[in-house]
């Protein structure tokens, strides 16, 4: 009997998709095609690969009408949020502007007479894309185009409670005419990832998820000495000054918060509050919060979808469990039609009186649930921020533009925002630090991560 994987639906618990893995046989032979048409790829020039890419931009974008609710369909999205193309858009559009650049040759800086002397950014080969769920586009985009960019083929595994979204970027791909075997999309269960991984047949691996996952990934990989990018979470804070402009904060915050369900890698999951204006920020991100409408998120009033499944719900239900036996305060108390044990649909939460000996403002919750907290001053807010596994993003909120910037010095973490939160500049790395993971996605630096270097020391002929 053949081995399937299912994609159950959080709208109503019904199967929505179901795919059959690959064989074995059907696996190796991606891979074959993958490094026969890479080895040609890496004969046109960086000026055709982003034509191609643009091409392919286009061609996903012209299936939103189908994408979106599928996207409901498959992990909970509200229909009303459209897809995920103005990051996909920005994303693609920005790496393929600069590659040129980025993957440009690296002149020595000491010119000596008689030699040249230049380092190339070599394509990595074959690139395998692990990819999420949460915002299944936006994730696998920001390797799969610069990998292509850079000359290297992609095999993309995504994530079973997205299965189409893997076939959505073949079909662009395809329809665009890129060359056979450069990206494939495969159906693989975790055992038959982990075999691949450790063939030795892959050159590089991207991995967004769990810490769990990711130690799993390097596991499987070791010994191949293939590279890695690791997102592995994130318990992002934030940190409200008394100078910052309270209206702008508690709207960007519960947006940050509890957007997408809370499923963000970089959502905000704890808010530490100068206690000069903590009782205006909770009144007010508590007021915010009570607008949400949870519901189908075929539903265009629905704000707030289920989340993508129902264990993930249970984990928020006993975070918040744990916090109030422990003193927290909970402040929404929204009546949400099957909000019950074993159900996805999960109304948003916010808690008061919270410590770090509670779950919620250590462990990531990745959910709808944030916990604020009241501190004296800087010191208090940089020690509390710091006090976490995890370091992908912190947001501070001041009007202090060189306050905010020192302040960014002293948190751990691989991006600080000012007055903002939850988002990807694709000029700039996106990274972490600690459990977050390793590697660098975007950027320029995010093409160094998809190229090795290789030097050129040519002397001229005597």
């Amino acid at each position: 009997m053949t081995e399937t994987v299912k994609l159950k639906s959080p709208i109503d618990g019904s199967i929505y998709a179901e795919r059959p893995v690959a064989s074995d046989q059907a696996i190796n032979a991606a891979v074959e095609r993958a490094r026969a048409a890479q080895a040609d790829w890496t004969q046109t020039t960086v000026a055709e690969r982003g034509k191609f890419m643009l091409a392919f931009l286009e061609a996903l974008v012209a299936m939103t009408d189908v994408i979106v609710p599928e996207i409901a369909w498959q992990m909970g999205r509200p229909v009303r949020y459209g897809g995920e193309f103005g990051g996909v858009r920005e994303r693609t559009n920005y790496m393929v502007e600069i590659a040129e650049q980025a993957l440009k040759p690296v002149i020595a800086s000491n010119p000596k007479d008689g030699f040249r002397r230049y380092v190339k950014r070599e394509p990595l080969g074959v690139v395998m894309v692990v990819a999420p769920w949460n915002y299944p586009y936006l994730t696998a985009v920001n390797t799969i185009v610069p990998a292509l960019m850079a000359g290297s083929a992609v095999i993309l595994k995504h994530a079973a409670q997205t299965l189409l979204v893997g076939e959505r970027f073949q079909q662009a791909f395809d329809r665009v005419g890129l060359p056979k075997g450069l990206f494939q999309n495969i159906v693989l269960n975790h055992a038959q990832t982990e075999k691949l991984l450790g063939s030795g047949k892959i050159d590089h691996v991207n991995f967004t998820g769990s810490v769990a996952g990711g130690k799993a990934i390097e596991k499987a990989g070791a010994g191949t000495f293939m590279t890695m990018g690791l997102e592995l979470g994130g318990k992002d804070p934030a940190y409200v000054l008394p100078d910052a402009r309270l209206d702008h904060a508690i709207a960007n915050l519960v947006d940050g918060a509890f957007y997408n369900s809370g499923q963000c890698c970089c959502g905000i999951e704890r808010i530490y509050v100068h206690e000069k204006v903590y009782d205006d920020f909770v009144e007010g991100f508590i007021a915010e919060t009570k607008n949400y409408v949870v519901g189908n998120p075929l539903d265009q009033a629905t704000t707030m979808g289920p989340m993508a499944q129902a264990r993930f719900a249970d984990f928020i239900r006993e975070q918040k469990a744990e916090a109030m036996r422990k003193g927290a305060a909970a402040h929404i108390g929204m009546k949400v039609e099957g909000d019950t044990a074993g159900s996805p649909y999960l109304a948003p939460e916010v808690l008061t009186n919270v410590d770090h000996q509670m779950s919620v403002m250590r462990e990531e919750s990745f959910g709808p649930i944030v916990g604020i907290m009241k501190v004296r001053g800087d010191e208090d807010a940089v020690a509390l921020m710091n006090d976490s596994p995890y370091g992908l993003t912190a947001s501070i909120w001041t009007g202090d533009v060189e306050h905010a910037a020192a302040l960014g010095d002293r948190v751990e973490t691989g991006t600080v925002f000012m007055n903002r939160c939850d988002y990807l500049d694709p000029a700039l790395v996106w990274t972490g630090v600690k459990d977050t993971g390793k590697g660098a996605a975007l950027s320029a630096i995010g093409y160094e991560n998809l190229t090795r270097p290789k030097s050129y020391h040519l002397r001229e002929a005597i």
